[in-house]
């Protein structure tokens, strides 16, 4: 298939032959959750500690009387029914959140989420990106010379480019990443996302 390229000027100037597996798949809308919620899942860390009734520094004395009373049978205030007792299933640090997915279906997945973005129109490629200064101002100009100035985008280039990754850091609604880089969570959240001629060769390379 044949993907549209545009110039500086957001002016389509040529195109470059896509890859159909990658670019021209159908959309797999389970396939593309569970790669997403994986990949949310894997970057968890389990940092929160909760107590269990055992570990509550509270008496074991019984509060009152099993019978005559007339309140509830209570056995001690450690109880997870209590204010202040124990959580019935605590959180540990040593929990694990990773799923597995394997590698095919990892490819397959983002290949479904590429010729999605296709096929929305929210995949535009450009020949270069490259700036002449780490300046804000010059990339808020690039984007909006391409039209992308309200829209949340996401830049996928070949190789780390200094002046680009500086430029867009004071810029709440750009991410710069490499073509290594690119994550099904940002393709998915992003409105737009713009690559580089040569990333997309790159993408093309790994994902084959």
């Amino acid at each position: 298939m044949e993907l549209k390229v545009i110039d500086d000027n957001g002016r389509v100037t040529t195109s470059v032959t896509a890859s159909d597996d990658l670019f021209g798949r159908e959309y797999n809308e389970a396939l593309v959750h569970q790669v997403v919620t994986a990949y949310q899942a894997n970057a968890r860390s389990a940092s929160s500690k909760q107590k269990g009734r055992s570990e509550i520094a509270k008496s074991t004395h019984k509060p009152w009387a099993q019978k005559g009373t007339g309140r509830a049978r209570a056995g001690m205030a450690s109880s997870p029914l209590w204010r202040g007792g124990g959580r019935i299933f605590p959180n540990s640090p040593d929990e694990n959140f990773s799923q597995k997915v394997n590698r095919k279906m990892y490819r397959a997945g983002l290949a479904s989420i590429f010729s999605q973005l296709v096929r929305e129109n929210r995949l535009t490629v450009v020949d270069n990106l490259a700036l002449a200064a780490p300046k804000t101002k010059l990339l808020a100009q690039r984007m909006k010379s391409l039209g992308m100035d309200a829209d949340r985008v996401l830049i996928i280039t070949d190789n780390f480019d200094e002046n680009l990754y500086l430029s867009s850091r004071n810029l709440p609604h750009v991410l710069v990443v490499e073509a290594h880089q690119a994550d099904p969570v940002s393709l998915v959240r992003f409105h737009k996302v713009l690559v580089t001629r040569n990333a997309m060769a790159k993408i093309e390379e790994m994902l084959a």
